[in-house]
């Protein structure tokens, strides 16, 4: 009985804490991130499960054999970094859950480019050590720059606007060198131009309003596209 106890008391301070494992597996998605840009798979290789689900922000996904011929070199022009920022963890027994932000820095033929990605990721420990079972990447949207465009050139987009075929409409105004949107009494928001005839709301970077014009110039409406999808809007006036 005491030898039992004597092993349990061991085991529980022999056991790497949490935190311990909280450190470890920061430290090997580090790994994993540096060996992109050199292309070195053994480090991929050595914390992938065999199981591994891997979704990746291009809307595809694979497996360890998938994951391990992705990993090369990269070709000459480019390069850069990726530095891992651990956002939230939960660990529970032997699996953990880790959310990471990769934020990378690439340099692309002369230029410097950056972008950051979620990450959530799920481990497992095995006898070998913790091993990536599962992640899924997602590229964190950004608002794009505007163009300033001129007050005449802003004026003729304001108007009123409805829905095809229902009745909630937006209401455009000019108003202090900017393009006001209403819709049905919601808080008005600023458009933004991307180009002439394109804009933005910030914080919403997935949606453009493409405005469509006549054979003689004129606006006849907008669309509301979100990504590949197009919400169509009628001018009234």
């Amino acid at each position: 009985m005491r030898s039992t106890i004597a092993l349990a008391v061991f085991a529980l301070f022999a056991s790497p804490a949490i935190g311990d494992d909280r450190t470890l597996i920061s430290r090997q998605m580090q790994e994993m991130a540096d060996a992109v840009a050199l292309g070195n798979a053994a480090v991929w290789d050595k914390y992938l499960d065999a199981g591994v689900i891997y979704a990746e922000e291009d809307d595809s996904w694979k497996g360890k054999a998938g994951m391990l011929k992705e990993i090369k070199p990269l070709p000459k022009g480019l390069g850069g970094t990726i530095w891992i920022e651990l956002l939230s963890w939960h660990e529970d027994g032997g699996v953990a859950v880790a959310l990471f932000r990769q934020n990378e820095t690439e340099h692309y033929f002369g230029q410097t480019i950056t972008a950051k990605y979620l990450t959530n990721t799920t481990w497992k420990k095995r006898a070998a050590g913790w091993k990536l079972i599962a992640a899924q990447v997602l590229a964190e949207k950004t608002d794009l720059p505007s163009v300033a465009l001129s007050t005449g050139q802003l004026t003729q987009y304001a108007g009123t606007y409805r829905l095809k075929d229902s009745e909630p409409t937006t209401t455009l105004t000019f108003l202090d060198g900017k393009l006001i949107g209403t819709r049905n009494g919601r808080e008005p928001a600023i458009w933004n131009a991307e180009a002439p005839d394109v804009f933005f709301v910030k914080g919403d970077p997935r949606i453009r309003k493409i405005f469509q014009r006549d054979a003689s110039g004129r606006i006849t409406g907008f669309v509301e596209r979100r990504e590949s999808w197009d919400i169509v809007w009628i001018r009234l006036k």
